[in-house]
């Protein structure tokens, strides 16, 4: 009980408040501009708190993280442009609702979904949270670098369409990371004479150029004015009764899909909520109305884009393994204010996994009212010019970077890391892996390394865990190959037949 009152009481704290508020603010606005992603947000935002206590900058990056979610279905709804990733699925029922004169509906069933669904992950986290911790507190070596491994295999397989570019993507994160001092014997590497590079290259410059300078520069390069207005019709607000039935079923199916994909490393909302949306159309009385209006598939999807975040939360806190990119960008700031996320977070400071679980519950109730009194004020930003957004966004990345460190050294990583990144992003390559191979690559090699002068090279196969890891992760490799090979033999089997028939169409 003392354990839940000391991580409650931080929450009394005016600085920690103004934080939270402060957070949910940029969360919601971020979500409501197209184009701005949370992570990007988070990553541009963690340049500015890493002056702060770590509760503080916690109930920033949090908050943003939540607000996201909920000012990111606006433009979903009203433009058919999905505010961020998370919301994609959103636009399949939520546009159709909003021309049919439902978009105030359409908005405020949304906010109570996502509210439920971040709720409901939430409880999860709470429950589930300490007993993977200290089943994870019985890892040595061999299992520390086994779970690295599997994670990374997992980014690797979901987050590229190619999976050659994702190994390649992971093992140039790895690489990066060996940039500094050995983890092990201190000795400086890859440095070449450069001092600012003994210490490894500058996490946060790196992330904020990899989402944040890498999508902007996309966005400079590819803008068009958009052609659609949104719509300012907004018709009646609440659900009735009816509606509220109807939407159940795929509430409590969303919230089991959210929390289980969440928990997968590098699996967002955005797959999320098409997995959410699919399984909902397939289990309805009703399918031949999703896609063009149907409040079942709008909170299928919604709920399960957000009960990611529990998911996410869970893996990351639990594990210390990123469940998204925002997650990444929270343990390289947790890193740097001296905790670090995974099994001995648990035994260590368990006030501040209550605190962090109150924050996100008192975020979302307060992004649940935020967008239900002022979801019309939100609109109306879908009108500001972007321009304005963009030139605000260069000048908080190149601000934010340069406080981590009071250096133009880490701003010019920021700003080379933004072109790399943008030349990833047009080749296909992901920088989720470069990310998680930059943040988890110091542990790898340093278990790694400890498991051999240990054990031996016996242990990475004769560990039960270890091996049970290492198996899994072979298997999340060779799945999506097996996948395209059988893809590729139905193809030709289809052109096969089609060929058979013509030529013997021909012969007669």
């Amino acid at each position: 009980m003392n354990v839940v009152l000391d991580g409650l009481a931080p929450l009394l704290d005016l600085t920690v408040v103004f934080c939270l508020l402060a957070g949910l603010l940029v969360g919601t606005l971020v979500g409501t501009f197209p184009g701005v992603t949370g992570s990007m947000a988070v990553a541009i935002a963690a340049g500015f708190t890493l002056t702060l206590e770590p509760v503080q900058g916690l109930a920033v990056l949090l908050t943003i993280y939540v607000g996201a979610n909920y000012g990111d279905r606006i433009p979903s709804i009203l433009v058919n442009t999905p505010g961020t990733p998370a919301a994609i699925a959103t636009t399949f029922d939520g546009y159709p609702l909003a021309k049919q004169g439902k978009a105030g509906l359409a908005l405020v069933a949304s906010s109570f979904v996502t509210t439920g669904g971040i709720l409901v992950s939430m409880a999860v986290f709470l429950l589930a949270a300490r007993p993977i911790a200290q089943f994870a507190l019985k890892f040595g070596p061999a299992e520390m670098f086994a779970l690295v491994v599997f994670g990374l295999t997992v980014m690797i397989s979901i987050s590229s369409r190619s999976l050659l570019k994702g190994v390649i993507a992971g093992i140039v994160g790895l690489a990066i990371a060996t940039v500094g001092r050995d983890p092990v014997t201190g000795d400086a590497r890859f440095v070449f004479g450069v001092n600012d590079l003994s210490s490894g290259l500058p996490f946060i410059a790196v992330i904020i150029g990899l989402f944040g300078i890498a999508e902007l520069f996309d966005q400079l390069l590819t803008h068009h004015q958009h052609t659609v207005r949104p719509i300012s019709s907004l018709g009646r607000w609440w659900p009735t009764r009816g509606e509220i039935k109807q939407m159940r079923a795929p509430f409590a199916l969303g919230s089991v899909i959210g929390t289980f994909v969440g928990a997968v490393p590098a699996a967002g909302g955005d797959i999320a909520g098409l997995i959410g949306w699919d399984r909902a159309k397939r289990m309805s009385k009703k399918p031949e109305e999703f896609g063009k209006g149907s409040l079942e598939g709008l909170a299928a999807a919604d709920t399960s884009s957000s009960a990611t975040l529990g998911g996410s939360l869970t893996t990351t806190m639990a594990l210390g393994i990123p469940g998204d990119s925002v997650m990444a960008v929270m343990i390289g700031s947790m890193v740097i204010w001296g905790l670090q996320p995974g099994p001995s977070l648990f035994s260590n400071s368990p006030d501040l996994v209550i605190t962090i679980a109150a924050i996100m519950i008192v975020a979302t109730l307060l992004s649940l009212a935020i967008s239900l009194v002022r979801m019309r004020g939100m609109v109306r930003l879908l009108d500001l010019p972007v321009h304005y957004l963009w030139a605000g966004i260069l000048v908080f990345c190149a601000v934010g970077t340069y406080t981590t460190t009071n250096s133009m050294y880490t701003v010019w990583v920021m700003l080379i890391s933004g072109v790399v990144g943008l030349v990833m992003k047009r080749t296909g390559f992901p920088a989720g892996p470069v990310v998680l191979g930059l943040l988890l690559g110091p542990l790898a090699e340093a278990n790694l390394r400890r498991a051999l002068l240990i054990d031996g090279p016996a242990s990475l196969v004769t560990q039960p865990i270890a091996a049970v890891l290492l198996g899994l992760a072979l298997i999340g490799l060779v799945t999506p190959l097996i996948a395209k090979v059988r893809v590729a033999r139905r193809r030709g089997t289809h052109s096969g037949g089609a060929r058979d028939t013509a030529s013997s169409g021909l012969g007669q």
